[in-house]
């Protein structure tokens, strides 16, 4: 089943626009990357002090966020052009980690914020059963 000449040179287009502004966001991510790494090389050898301790366990976790990022684009390209559903699962699971470290003043919150870690980690483990991996 195939489809006309026409539209699939517009999907040929668009796939290819798709994919280079995918790899100036890469890029973007890259300097982004390289920018935190030089920050938590401040935090970590120029400041000594409790409150650095705490910036460099926030910043550790906004690297996981970019190299997470980098890694599904990587990934991306690899598959296929396929956006794998583990890796956004991934992803959120960081990002909300990383809220419960920002954001700990409130413990209904914290618990609220847990118990959506639990969610996604069961989907996680689903979207891992045999019936449900696409790779």
């Amino acid at each position: 089943m195939g489809g006309s000449p026409r539209g699939i040179m517009i999907a040929v287009i668009m796939q290819r626009i798709l994919n280079l502004f995918l790899l100036g966001l890469g890029a973007i991510l890259l300097l982004f990357l390289g920018r935190e790494t030089y920050h938590l090389a401040l935090v970590l050898f120029v400041n000594g002090d409790e409150p650095s301790s705490y910036l460099l366990i926030e910043g550790i976790v906004i690297y996981f966020l970019y190299f997470e990022f980098i890694a599904l684009i990587v990934k991306y390209f690899s598959s296929g052009y396929h956006f794998p559903l583990r890796y956004f699962i991934y992803i959120g699971i960081t990002a909300i980690v990383r809220l419960i470290i920002v954001d700990h003043k409130n413990p209904l919150d914290t618990l609220i914020y847990s118990g959506a870690i639990l969610v996604l980690v069961i989907t996680l483990f689903l979207a891992n059963t045999d019936r449900l991996k696409r790779e």
